[in-house]
């Protein structure tokens, strides 16, 4: 049975990427405000002088009418919205990080307004020059609170205690964060098992944690521990999956 047609009108979006599709045409990821991540056929894009072909632009605010009920949905319209700068150098690379997380990790057509909301920011912040590094670790995080995975950065697992500023902790995935004489002694109760995976965890201040829940990455050693923590939980939702735009940051900074 066929999926009921549908017309969306006037909804802001950005896009995330976009392919070629037969001659002149493209298929264009977008990212939505009230329908989340949407494939959409832009027919006749590709020609030279397609009115769509200097608007499909990646890191732009756009307004958008599309319609259909498959899968792949028909581009009816898009309209720039302008006030964002063009994204250049690093920040472009950062942009594409964000981009490259949302196609990977969220489904199509499932609406994420807050995540919308940050991603926005985010893309605003880059535009504007501000620091790069809180800016991801901020939007790290929005995504993984959106997605489901509850951080459970104020307390400890376990006995719900409230993390202690002085404490020294290691997170544990699907368990939350536990102080390291906590884990220290399960070991020895248990004869030394999971003695490996242990230094294989980052270790976190409890200042960090709370800094994370509070949004505040001012401190040197909160964000160098955040990028830690997010990037170990990041890379666990993806599966071990490696990530594009990650290499290509990194192949930037060994230049």
């Amino acid at each position: 049975m066929a999926a009921p047609k549908q017309r969306v009108e006037q909804q802001t979006a950005w896009v995330l990427h976009t392919y070629p599709w037969r001659e002149t045409s493209l298929i264009v990821e977008v990212f939505s405000r009230d329908h989340g991540r949407v494939a959409l056929v832009a027919k006749g894009a590709r020609r030279p002088h397609s009115q769509l072909r200097g608007v499909l632009m990646a890191f732009q605010p756009l307004l958008m009418d599309w319609s259909g009920g498959g899968e792949v949905k028909t581009l009816v319209r898009a309209e720039w919205q302008g006030g964002q700068p063009l994204l250049s150098g690093r920040a472009l690379i950062c942009g594409y990080y964000l981009n490259e997380l949302l196609v990977r990790l969220t489904a199509r057509e499932d609406p994420h307004p807050r995540l919308f909301a940050a991603y926005a920011e985010a893309v605003r912040a880059l535009g504007r020059g501000e620091p790069e590094s809180p800016l991801l670790r901020r939007f790290e995080l929005a995504l993984l609170q959106d997605l489901g995975y509850e951080a459970g950065l104020e307390h400890e697992a376990d006995g719900g205690e409230a993390v202690r500023p002085e404490g020294r902790y290691l997170y544990i995935i699907e368990r939350g964060p536990v102080r390291l004489e906590v884990l220290e002694e399960e070991i020895r109760d248990s004869g030394g098992e999971g003695a490996a995976a242990l230094g294989e965890q980052p270790l976190l201040s409890g200042q960090t944690l709370l800094d994370m829940a509070a949004d505040d990455f001012s401190r040197a050693e909160t964000l160098a521990q955040s990028k830690q923590l997010l990037r170990m939980l990041i890379n666990h939702t993806l599966g071990g999956q490696p990530l594009q735009s990650r290499r290509v940051l990194k192949e930037l900074q060994e230049l």
